[in-house]
């Protein structure tokens, strides 16, 4: 096994948690749990540069030349089956159509909000623009749009979105079924979505949501103070209580909601700041209100918002993902046991390649439809003129702009090319890039250093269920 020249910066990964020793070969994506002599084994072939002469003198004085001589032979074994020691996909670009496939849009039918959320990045709802809302025409044209540019696919997804989308439930309503009666004409099928604050979220709604098989992410930050300190409504007051009592309505109709946000699915989404560092209270407040499909995200933000993150925060927030994987873990078969979003972590069977390299399809798969049907790369870039790629009317696609998103995968990113999690992550997010770098190529640093740690997490997950499972 000669690794004198094996890249282990980039293609493993060792790390420990809960007290395992964990080891990550990033190309296969295996995992293994070591023992003491292997794991200072690894740690000392990445010291040495694969040199397994200065390895065992290294050694010689803890371990015998036996036991050595059979952590090399496991590890030989290993690197044979492809689970270790493997060597990165060829640096290749993904390979794209010149004409954009168009997937998703992400329909914004409201820029109003009734809600006045502090961190929001859109200017809790108006975009940076009117508080206006989409009309039916232009909604319609958006279905048109993604139905013809999704040329080939069978299968489109629409994401209702704002500021808050039920404040425009008719067009949304109208929408989802004109949608359907379009898509069966051509031998498609949209999955419809929609991003609510909970606040309108009534029996009415509910219903109409389940009778259409819509999917529902849904926003609560987790305790009460720690929600009503950043959601407020636009007198000042909490929104809490009301959002609460809507959540819980909607989970508990919802029992059977996908884990994988695929097929019809519900989660609820919050945001976690410099206020709430015990984020992993939160996240086990939902739990404990019968909320099964939980995500938290980090709130991104400028240094001068006093919601930021502070340097001195990132080993807090470490160890709230610890803290929140072990409970995970302990609640896994209980009644008040729950799914978090960035700890299903598909090893063995996740995306292809090129997904793996290129991420989300901003800007070319993935496009927002503002009120008026400028189309813009994503969500977060709505309203920003340097981004707007097009409109739903004429139905051209800025290529270049489409172009610029694609090439800003993990192998044009130099930062990315040497990162152990480039294929679980695919270059983060291009917005957070984009607006803390003013670089697509630019990943958000503090982002990623988070994002690696929920990873860590996961798979400190995956090892012990299945270590759990290998004793039983």
């Amino acid at each position: 096994m000669d690794l004198i020249n094996y890249n282990f910066a980039s293609n493993l990964h060792c790390f420990e948690q809960g007290g395992m020793k964990i080891v990550l070969d990033v190309n296969s994506g295996s995992l293994h749990s070591l023992d003491g002599c292997a794991w200072e084994v690894i740690q000392q072939l990445i010291a040495y540069k694969g040199c397994w002469e200065e390895v065992q003198a290294d050694l010689a004085a803890r371990y015998s030349a036996v036991e050595l001589a059979e952590v090399l032979a496991e590890l030989t074994q290993l690197a044979q089956e492809g689970s270790l020691f493997t060597t990165d996909v060829t640096y290749v670009r993904p390979e794209f159509p010149r004409e954009p496939v168009v997937k998703a849009i992400c329909l914004h039918v409201a820029h109003d909000c009734n809600l006045r959320c502090e961190y929001c990045f859109a200017g809790t709802g108006d975009f940076g623009g009117d508080r206006s809302l989409m009309s039916l025409e232009v909604g319609k044209q958006a279905i048109r749009f993604v139905l013809e540019k999704s040329r080939q696919r069978n299968h489109c997804e629409v994401d209702f979105f704002g500021g808050e989308p039920l404040v425009n439930l008719s067009v949304v309503r109208e929408l989802v079924a004109y949608g359907q009666v379009e898509a069966a004409k051509l031998g498609k099928t949209i999955k419809f979505t929609l991003t609510t604050n909970a606040v309108l979220l009534n029996q009415q709604v509910r219903e109409f949501l389940a009778t259409n098989d819509i999917s529902v992410v849904m926003s609560l930050d987790g305790r009460p103070e720690v929600n009503d300190k950043m959601r407020p409504y636009a007198d000042g007051s909490g929104s809490y209580a009301t959002i609460v009592k809507n959540i819980q309505a909607f989970a508990a109709e919802n029992k059977n909601s996908s884990q994988y946000a695929v097929g019809t699915y519900y989660y609820v989404r919050g945001t976690y700041t410099h206020h709430n560092l015990d984020f992993d209270l939160d996240v086990l407040h939902m739990a404990d209100l019968g909320i099964k499909q939980i995500s938290v995200e980090p709130v991104v933000a400028s240094p001068q918002d006093q919601y930021a993150f502070r340097p001195e925060d990132l080993p807090v927030l470490m160890q709230s993902y610890e803290r929140l994987a072990d409970a995970y873990l302990e609640r896994q078969d209980n009644s008040d046991g729950f799914d978090f979003f960035h700890f299903n972590l598909e090893l063995g069977k996740g995306p292809c390649l090129p997904k793996r390299l290129s991420g989300c399809g901003a800007g070319h798969e993935y496009l927002a439809v503002a009120p008026d049907g400028s189309l813009f790369p994503c969500h977060q870039f709505v309203g920003n003129p340097e981004f707007k790629v097009g409109d739903v009317f004429s139905g051209e696609i800025d290529l270049e702009m489409a172009a610029r998103f694609r090439d800003a995968h993990v192998y044009n990113k130099p930062e990315c090319r040497k990162c152990w999690a480039r294929f679980f992550c695919s270059g983060g997010c291009h917005a957070a890039a984009f607006n803390f770098n003013g670089d697509l190529h630019q990943p958000y640093e503090l982002g990623c250093k988070l994002q690696r740690k929920r990873l860590e997490s996961a798979m400190y997950i995956k090892a012990k269920q299945a270590l759990s499972q290998a004793i039983s």
